[in-house]
């Protein structure tokens, strides 16, 4: 089967088919946290939307090197060149060292990244342990002649780049227009303008993190680190890099001037970007109120949510909307997801006891195609749900012999299964997703099993007692024609 990724390109705002730069080499970068607090659903889109991308590359026999970064420093309060670094702040507030604010909120991070299923990246590296790097990028852009010093601190002068190259191409800002408005702060700064944005930062005196430069004791700006570590590990050349659509501009806008600036040339070949998700139709912010972390989903405990919810149920109602469109949040749609995804492993575990027949009355062929075409035309995880749901109606009724199938379409039939719902959309059972294991599915078999003998010798009070036993557990068991079917 010839497949040809085709995503969607902000820079260029088109659909283009995937080429690698270095094949069968693959260099993905992404922007991970600010690691100051516990993650939330903002995170998890991202993570969850780059998680797919990099499955889906390794599917298709590239070797992938993803980077994703975590910021620990110069990400100040108001997202731009004022203001408190969030990290220090945090620290001050709670009395500790900034670094144990990083790595308390990173292990929250990592927690809840493998219980929604998001596989690791290949590289993690932090804003923090690449200070040298920052310094030695920042000293190329000065040499390049696009950033000044001014008072210890180094700004990036977006004025001069862009009559040499085009600063807003990405996010389709007009610059022009910025400039022309940010004239009369001229001498009210230490910058020329206010579009202008720091490249390295004098740390004031009650600044706790700060390191070394040529210029001054100080530390980083925000965007500096995404281009000293992606060109580090991935080369001054590489493949995609992704975020949300919130980093478009400044960040993301930013970077490509830095690395134009110091290197000569664009360092990305695709940019990709997830949409937002809104709560009601509102933005989520913790001003509103509405902003809720992934721990608070998984206990239900928020004013907004009416009972907790499962990371496999925030990852199946993330995917059920395309990555580049706005998701709108309710608890009444999380629990419609919830009844989704448990129709989708129930079809999966009736799925893994079909038995053949000699003649088959169901259609299951073209299936892959259409799950492939799916993810090949922009990751499009919502047409691959619904290819899986429809090959649903036919497991259901051949599980109620109403339909047969042959062999080999039920092999093909759980191939499919197995690669795309499990593999590629990495979607588990809640048995699966809490730590359960094949011995403990087959260990509810046994006793279910046992159940059975019980009934067929007329031992009622071992029957009962086992199916009372395992109800007050929390499984729902069902009798059928051919033995019985039970959930978690």
């Amino acid at each position: 089967m010839e497949h040809k990724l085709v995503i969607y390109n902000t820079l260029t705002r088109k659909k283009e088919q995937f080429i690698p730069i270095h094949s069968p080499n693959v260099g993905l970068y992404v922007c991970g946290p600010t690691v100051y607090g516990d993650p939330h659903l903002g995170h998890a889109r991202p993570a969850i939307t780059f998680d797919i991308l990099f499955r889906y590359l390794k599917y298709l026999g590239y070797k992938v090197r993803y980077v994703r970064n975590i910021t620990d420093v110069g990400h100040l309060e108001n997202d731009a060149d004022e203001g408190e670094d969030k990290i220090a702040k945090k620290a001050r507030l709670d009395q500790v060292e900034p670094m144990e604010v990083v790595q308390y909120y990173t292990n929250r991070y990592h927690k809840a990244m493998e219980a929604l299923n998001v596989l690791p990246p290949s590289i993690e590296p932090h804003a923090s342990g690449h200070i040298i790097e920052q310094i030695e990028f920042t000293d190329k852009i000065l040499k390049a002649g696009y950033a000044y010093e001014s008072e210890g601190s180094i700004y990036f002068d977006v004025e001069k780049y862009n009559k040499d190259h085009h600063y807003g191409k990405l996010s389709g800002r007009n610059i022009d227009e910025m400039l022309e408005t940010t004239r009369e702060l001229e001498g009210q700064t230490e910058k020329k303008r206010s579009v202008d944005f720091a490249l390295w930062k004098k740390a004031a005196p009650e600044h706790i993190m700060r390191w070394n430069s040529p210029w001054s004791v100080g530390f980083p700006g925000w965007h500096m680190e995404c281009s000293a570590m992606g060109t580090k590990y991935l080369g001054e050349e590489f493949d995609i890099h992704g975020g949300g659509m919130d980093l478009m501009f400044p960040h993301h806008e930013c970077e490509i001037a830095q690395s134009n600036a110091a290197l000569g040339k664009d360092t990305v070949k695709y940019w990709m970007h997830n949409n937002m998700i809104t709560i009601n139709g509102q933005k989520m912010g913790k001003s509103l109120g509405n902003f809720i972390t992934l721990e608070e989903f998984f206990t239900g405990q928020h004013k907004l949510l009416t009972k907790a919810f499962s990371a496999m149920t925030i990852r199946f109602f993330i995917l059920q909307a395309h990555y580049r469109s706005t998701v709108d949040f309710s608890s009444e749609a999380l629990e419609a997801s919830e009844k989704g995804l448990e129709r989708m492993m129930e079809g999966y575990v009736r799925l893994q006891k079909l038995s053949p027949s000699e003649t088959s009355t169901v259609e299951v062929k073209g299936l892959r195609e259409k799950c492939v075409a799916a993810m090949n035309d922009d990751l499009n995880t919502p047409m691959v749900i619904s290819a899986l749901f429809d090959a649903l109606r036919a497991i259901n009724l051949v599980h109620d012999g109403k339909e047969t199938i042959i062999a080999d379409d039920l092999k093909e039939l759980q191939s499919v299964f197995d690669l795309f719902l499990y593999g590629l959309l990495g979607l588990q059972s809640e048995s699966d997703a809490s730590g359960g294991t094949e011995a403990y599915q087959k260990a509810v078999d046994l006793l279910l099993n046992i159940r059975l003998e019980a009934k067929k010798n007329k031992d009622w009070t071992t029957s009962d007692k086992i199916r009372n036993e395992l109800t007050a557990l929390g499984f729902e068991i069902k009798d059928t024609k051919d033995g019985f079917e039970w959930k978690l």
